[in-house]
This record gives C-alpha cells, sequence and structure tokens, in this order.
C-alpha cells in the first residue's frame, strides 16, 4: 500500500512533469490501491484522510498554476479516485483552488467536468454528522455563487459588462453559470428536499426571484422531475411561488412563474392528486390575479417624457386597485422588473387551458361567481382586502368570456358537476403527462385547426374553413393553402453585405409569434442594406418628431438603457417560452410515440387477427375430426373398461375370499396360543397363590391359638360398643326431633302471636258494628224471651218448655256465631 507521502510524491512529479514521473494510469492506479487498502473503521479513515490533506496542503505550498488543464485534469482525476474515502471538508476545501477553476474552463475536457461536478454532487449529498453544517453552508454558498456570481441577465450592468468582454471570457462566464446550474439541479435531483428549502429562502428576496425561475425551470424540465414530483408539490416552496404571483407586480417574473405553474399542473396531475384538488381554487385564484392585470407605464428618467409618466401613472392608479399584502405572510413584494420598458400584463391562455382541461366543471363555475366560489372554499385572501375588493369581476368574465369562445366545449362538462369532479376519480387518472400535455393543447381552438388541417392534407381532402376559422386565422399570416389569394406581409429583410446583421425588434417579434403559431413564413433573400440600425429605432422610439441627432447625450443615455432593457426582458421571455415549448414538444414526442405504438399495435393486432381467424377455422375442423375420433376411442375404451371392471371385480372377489380365510386361520391360531400362554400363567399362578395361602394359612393357624381370648374379649367390647352406638344413634336422632320440634314450637308461637295480634286487632274493628247489632239483636231477642216466658205462663206446660227449647236453640246458635265471628 502506498503511503501518504508516496503518493503525494507522485502527484507532484506528474504535475511537475518530472522525467522520471510516472504516467497518469499508473497514479491513478496507486490512488485505486490506497483506496482500496484503507482502514475498514470510519475513525482510522478520517485520520487517514486529515493526514493526507496535510500532505495535499504541503503539495499546496508550492504555487501551481491552475490555469493549466493539464494540471487542472490530473488533479481532477486525482481527487476523483480518492473520492470514496475523501470527507465533504477536504472537498470542500478544493472548491476555490480546483475546482472553481475547473468549471470556468471552457477548454476543460468532458471527463474531467465530470469529475469535478460529480466531486461536488457527492459531497452535497453527504449531510450526516459531523459535516452536516459545513455542507449546507457550501450548498447555500453555491447557490449564491449562481445567483450573485453568475451572469446575470437581469441585472444591466452585467449585460454592459457583458458587451465589453473577450470572446474567451464570455466563454469562461458562459460555461460557469452552465456548470453551476447543472450542479444544482443533479443535486436537486438527488436530494430534491434540502434544495427546495435553499431555493425557498433565496426566493424571499425580491431581486433573485426571476433568476431562481429559470433555474427552477431548468429543473422541472429535467426527465428524472418526475421522481420528486410529491416532495415539490408538498413543500413550502409553492406557497411562495403563490405569493409570488398574487403579490408581485413584475410582469416578467409572473409570466415566468405562470409558465412555470402550467408546465407543473401535468406533474401534479400525475403524481400529486390529493395536492392538486386541495390548491385548485387556489391556481383559480392565480388565473383571476392574472386576468386582472393592468398594463403599467415605464419609469424612465427622461425630461421630455415627464409629464407624460407622471399623467400615466395617474391614470393607472384610478384604473388598478392598490392591494396591501396582509401582515401575516411576511412577504416583501417586487416590484418592476424592468422599468424603462412598458409592463405587459401576462398572458393567462395557456394557465387557462391547463386547469379547463383538468377540472372543466370548476372553472365555469368560478368564472360565473368567482368571489362566491373562493369563499365557498375557504380560501383565505392574501391581500388585507377580501375577494371582491381584490378582484375585478367584470373584468375576469370578459377575458374568460374570451377564453370560453376560443375553446372547444370540454367533453366533462356534459357528464358532471363541480363536486362530482372534485370527490370521483377524475378521467385523466390513467393518463401520463404527455397524454395530458397535448389533449390539453387540443382544446384550443388553433391547436385544433392546426391538427384538423394536417390531417385532412395527409387523408388527401380539403379543409372546410368556417367563419370562425377564418377570423380566428390572422392576417396576412400566410397561414392558408398556397392556392388562396391573402394578403402576406413581408417582414424587413436583413442585410448580410456589411458581415453583421441588423435585426429590428419589431421583426424578432414578428417572426417569433409567427413561428409559435405555426403559421408558414418564407424567408426572401436580402436585397439591401437598411440604413436604420437598431440605436436608430431605439431613438425613434421615444418620439416621432425628435431626430436622434437632436437629443442630448443623457437623453441618448436613456434610450440605450431603455433598449437595453428591452432587450434583456425580450431574451428573458423568449427564452422562458424557448424552454416552456421545448418541454412542451418534448412531452408531444412521447405522446405521438405513444400513439404511433398504440397504431402499430392496432395493426399488428388485426393482422394477428385474421391469421387467427384462418387457424380457428382450421382448428375447428381439425377439433370436429379429433372429436369424432375420442368419441371412438372412448367407445373402445369404454368396453375394454367394462371388461377389465368385471375381471378386476372377480379377481377382487377371490382375493377378498382368500384374505378372509387367511384372517380367519391367522385368528384362530393366535386365540389359540393366546389361550395356551393364558393356560400356562394361569396354572403358575393358581401354583403361586396355594403356596402363599398354605402358608398363610399356617400362620393364621398360629395367630388363632395366640388370639383366642383377645378374640373373645374384642367381641364383647364389640357389642358393647355396637349397643352405645346404637343408643348415640337414638340420641342423636331424638335430639334432631327435639330440636326440630323446638324449631316448630318457635314458629308456631311466631305464627299464634301473629294470628293473636290479628284478631285483636279484627276484634277491635267489628266491636263498634258487628258486635252491637248482635248484642242488641241478643236484647230483643231475651225481651221476646221474657214476653214468652210471660205468655207461658199462660199456654200450656207443654208448648211452653216446646218454644222455650226452640229459643235456647236460636240463642245457642248465636253464641256460637258469635264465637265464630270473635275467632276470625
Amino acid at each position: 500500500m502506498p503511503t501518504n507521502a508516496a503518493l503525494v510524491r507522485a502527484l507532484g512529479s506528474v504535475l511537475d512533469a518530472n522525467p522520471d514521473a510516472p504516467t497518469l494510469p499508473e497514479l491513478l492506479h496507486l490512488v485505486d490501491e490506497y483506496v482500496v487498502q484503507a482502514p475498514a473503521t470510519l475513525e482510522e479513515r478520517v485520520a487517514q484522510t486529515a493526514q493526507l490533506e496535510e500532505e495535499m496542503v504541503s503539495l499546496h505550498v508550492i504555487p501551481i498554476d491552475y490555469s493549466s488543464i493539464h494540471k487542472l485534469e490530473v488533479l481532477l482525476a486525482f481527487q476523483y479516485h480518492l473520492l470514496p474515502i475523501m470527507t465533504p471538508t477536504a472537498v470542500i476545501s478544493l472548491f476555490d483552488p480546483v475546482l472553481r477553476p475547473a468549471l470556468r474552463e471552457p477548454h476543460l475536457s468532458t471527463a474531467s467536468l465530470n469529475h469535478a461536478k460529480e466531486l461536488i454532487i457527492l459531497t452535497l449529498q453527504k449531510t450526516q454528522e459531523p459535516y452536516s453544517e459545513r455542507v449546507g453552508q457550501f450548498r447555500r454558498r453555491l447557490l449564491e455563487l449562481y445567483l450573485l456570481d453568475a451572469y446575470n441577465e437581469v441585472s444591466g450592468l452585467d449585460v454592459l459588462e457583458w458587451a465589453g468582454l473577450s470572446e474567451d471570457e464570455r466563454d469562461r462566464r458562459t460555461r460557469w453559470k452552465a456548470n453551476l446550474q447543472d450542479i444544482l439541479v443533479a443535486y436537486g435531483h438527488e436530494v430534491p428536499e434540502a434544495f427546495l428549502t435553499e431555493v425557498d429562502r433565496q426566493f424571499q428576496v425580491p431581486s433573485q426571484r426571476l433568476q431562481l425561475l429559470m433555474l427552477l425551470n431548468e429543473f422541472t424540465s429535467s426527465l428524472k422531475f418526475d421522481t420528486i414530483v410529491p416532495v415539490f408539490a408538498d413543500h413550502d416552496l409553492m406557497k411562495s411561488l403563490a405569493n409570488c404571483l398574487f403579490l408581485d407586480n413584475s410582469s416578467t417574473v409572473c409570466t415566468a412563474l405562470a409558465f412555470l405553474v402550467v408546465k407543473l399542473l401535468p406533474y401534479f396531475a400525475v403524481h400529486a392528486r390529493t395536492t392538486l384538488k386541495e390548491n385548485f381554487p387556489q391556481y383559480l385564484a392565480i388565473m383571476a390575479r392574472i386576468m386582472c392585470w393592468k398594463e403599467r407605464p415605464p419609469v424612465t428618467e427622461s425630461p421630455l417624457a415627464k409629464h407624460d409618466e407622471e399623467f400615466e401613472r395617474e391614470l393607472y392608479g384610478e384604473s388598478s386597485r392598490k392591494l396591501h399584502i396582509h401582515p401575516d405572510l411576511n412577504w416583501e413584494r417586487l416590484e418592476m422588473t424592468f422599468s424603462v420598458e412598458p409592463s405587459l400584463p401576462p398572458s393567462s391562455r395557456q394557465y387557462f387551458t391547463i386547469l379547463y382541461y383538468l377540472y372543466p366543471s370548476n372553472v365555469v363555475r368560478f368564472i360565473r361567481t368567482p368571489v362566491a366560489y373562493l369563499e365557498d372554499r375557504h380560501l383565505r385572501s392574501p391581500y388585507v382586502e377580501s375577494w371582491a375588493q381584490a378582484f375585478d369581476v367584470q373584468e375576469i368574465k370578459r377575458k374568460s368570456e374570451n377564453f370560453v369562445r376560443e375553446h372547444i366545449l370540454h367533453p366533462f362538462l356534459i357528464w358532471s358537476d363541480a363536486e362530482q369532479e372534485m370527490s370521483k376519480p377524475a378521467f385523466w387518472a390513467n393518463y401520463d403527462v404527455g397524454r395530458i400535455v397535448s389533449e390539453a393543447g387540443m382544446l384550443d381552438i388553433r391547436n385544433l385547426s392546426i391538427g384538423a388541417k394536417e390531417r385532412y392534407e395527409l387523408e388527401g381532402k380539403k379543409p372546410v374553413v368556417t367563419s370562425s376559422d377564418a377570423s380566428s386565422t390572422p392576417t396576412g399570416t400566410g397561414g392558408g393553402s398556397p392556392n388562396e389569394d391573402k394578403p402576406v406581409r413581408l417582414l424587413r429583410p436583413i442585410d448580410l453585405s456589411s458581415g453583421k446583421a441588423v435585426i429590428s425588434i419589431q421583426d424578432m417579434v414578428e417572426a417569433s409569434v409567427a413561428l409559435k403559431s405555426n403559421i408558414d413564413l418564407e424567408i426572401l433573400k436580402p436585397t439591401s442594406s437598411v440604413k436604420s440600425g437598431f440605436m436608430t429605432r431605439a431613438f425613434a422610439s421615444a418620439g416621432p418628431s425628435t431626430p436622434p441627432n437632436a437629443s442630448s447625450d443623457g437623453d441618448s443615455s436613456a434610450h440605450v438603457a431603455q433598449a437595453i432593457s428591452g432587450l434583456q426582458r425580450e431574451v428573458l421571455l423568449l427564452r422562458n417560452e424557448l424552454n416552456f415549448e421545448l418541454w412542451h414538444s418534448r412531452e408531444n414526442s412521447k405522446h405521438i410515440g405513444r400513439l404511433y405504438k398504440d397504431r402499430i399495435l392496432m395493426r399488428t393486432a388485426e393482422s394477428e387477427r385474421q391469421g387467427l381467424y384462418n387457424k380457428l377455422r382450421r382448428y375447428r375442423a381439425q377439433v370436429v375430426a379429433l372429436e369424432k375420433e375420442l368419441r371412438d376411442h372412448k367407445e373402445t375404451a369404454a368396453n375394454a373398461k367394462n371388461g377389465y371392471a368385471d375381471w378386476a371385480k372377480e379377481l377382487q372377489g377371490k382375493l377378498k375370499d382368500l384374505r378372509e380365510e387367511k384372517k380367519k386361520m391367522a385368528a384362530d391360531l393366535s386365540n389359540a396360543q393366546t389361550s395356551e400362554r393364558e393356560l400356562k400363567a394361569l396354572f403358575e399362578a393358581q401354583g403361586k397363590r396355594l403356596d402363599e395361602a398354605l402358608q398363610e394359612n399356617f400362620i393364621l393357624q398360629a395367630q388363632k391359638k395366640e388370639s383366642v381370648h383377645k378374640i373373645e374379649k374384642s367381641e364383647e367390647h364389640e357389642h358393647q360398643i355396637e349397643e352405645l352406638t346404637k343408643a348415640r344413634q337414638i340420641w342423636e336422632d331424638d335430639s334432631r326431633k327435639f330440636a326440630e320440634r323446638e324449631e316448630d314450637l318457635n314458629r308456631l308461637r311466631g305464627e299464634n302471636e301473629a294470628l293473636h295480634t290479628r284478631i285483636q286487632e279484627l276484634e277491635r274493628a267489628r266491636d263498634d258494628e258487628a258486635a252491637r247489632e248482635y248484642r242488641a239483636k241478643i236484647q230483643s231477642l231475651e225481651l221476646r224471651l221474657a214476653q214468652m216466658e210471660e205468655i207461658s205462663a199462660e199456654l200450656a206446660d207443654q208448648q211452653l218448655a216446646d218454644e222455650n227449647t226452640v229459643l235456647k236453640t236460636e240463642i245457642e246458635e248465636l253464641q256460637s256465631t258469635i264465637a265464630t265471628l270473635k275467632q276470625q
């Protein structure tokens, strides 16, 4: 294993190009051996890496010419092969002396450039302790270098500085920004959460938002963006982007951001549908804000236009609504990015198209009552003012009406309403991003008319041009067929005789609009030189009555600044649109490829279907023949099977009889053997028991003689015990009976006392009425008896005696009745 000092000496000799120095492959082989034989434990590896860093520092004491491409490539290859054992701090320390010059060098080889990028990207991914803080600072520094050190198209000073640079320096700055952008995008795809968090932090600075949007545009255009869409959709950066669209006044930033949102919505529809449904009212509110955007006049310092500027600003202040940011948002508003150019409102056509494709019923409901829709969804206004005060409802309806007229009827407006769209699965639930983008674009009548035209041309038919199609076709664009007699507008020819082209901004805009509208263009060969250049047109834009030569130096500077600002804004917007169109073309190509594949599959399926039909007919005939042959074989097999079954049955019967006979004989033999064994055992047992019984008998006889008198006494004791036991049993029975009788007596006494108490109560209750009546009756009867006794003296003795007997009987009955009543 090579030591640290030997490895560094070999590197130094290669950098110095010594005659005895090893070649680069040999040096890299030594590095690979050093890495393979590195310690296994992390502590030992960190110590070894620290020692190697010290040796490297000693090497850097000798000045190294980093402008040498060969030395840069050697150092990058050396560090790249050491990467498996290098700590993040080692790579970060190499950024300024090695990596930064490599990223700026336009002539560096692709392999070395990739080594530099991978060193930085892999370092940014190592977020474990104790390197997390240092790596976070390095990540923040890279983003700040991209925003502050790289060429900024928004800055007028950078543009002027760019104009004075040499071609080589321009290449270096272009390579520097492109490499930083590639590193940030690649790192963002590996660790999206940390990347988006840092972008969100930098996005709070207003002056950096446009550059960050350009970075996000490249980031979302990558082929790996599908995998990180869920993270992007739920990140706080989306809230910052929404605040920018709601609160910022820069039309350039909002235009770029609107294109970014249009690009993001199809990804959210495929990979983050829940988030898309939750935030859809917010996207509609953003569309309303873009529709209510008013054109702002330029802020120019020209003394000739000062009065008009103030007047325009006054008109703008009266026509536009001044909205105040809600204090809870803590947002710093971005005003106009290009202050010397008129602020044109952002276009919301493509934004409307994608929203209309995804949830058409909700878009239509929002157009009808924007404020009520947002309030029903409980969407909070980002302004101090309410939604009704913030939005111009009539302007929203006017622009929405134009958009609806320029789009075809969405089919799902017929089959569902706004609530069903949000509650049921969407019709595009199984679509991919390319199909959503392509089908959404075909809702626009312009794209649909172009597609229909191509379709008719492919089918060899002549398209039918309706009044709506004719009205939607721009005049003089050459969009019709070659035979139609339409006015053709010629763009200004370009003079190439002087070695450079002079093109006016208006011609560039018209050519760009024509190209984006898919209008047929014919490039004419330039025939004459252009006498008025770009600067002349810039001067002429100040006013028709002011010639360029009559203006002062201050006015010229102002016009130059205005021209540069206009070019900057136009370049940024064109670049943003170009990126969007490239992404749109890529997604359309994916969709076209899928459609082509489906078409090939349909053609292949049709040919296969015809072949299958022919095979089916042939197979049916074969099946009929085989079925007939199978029936014959089945009949033969059935007959053979029946004969075999009878024969097998007969054999089974014989075999069964033999088995039963064998079982019976085996059972008899087993029983006989068992009986013999049992008898032998029984005889042996009986013999043993007989011996034991004789011995016991002898012992018992001897014991009997010894215990005769004891037995007699025990018999007497047993007789006494039996008598005592019987007496005890009788006593226990009597005691138990006495106890039972005592319990019965106690119970009867209690019942008797209760009855006695009841009788007393009844007597007391009945003495007042019944007893009086009976007593009165007794007294009356006694009185009658007395009378009868008096009368008896006069009657005969026999009659008196009979009557007396009858009366006594009645008296006794009455007394018994009274006694019975008393007892009751």
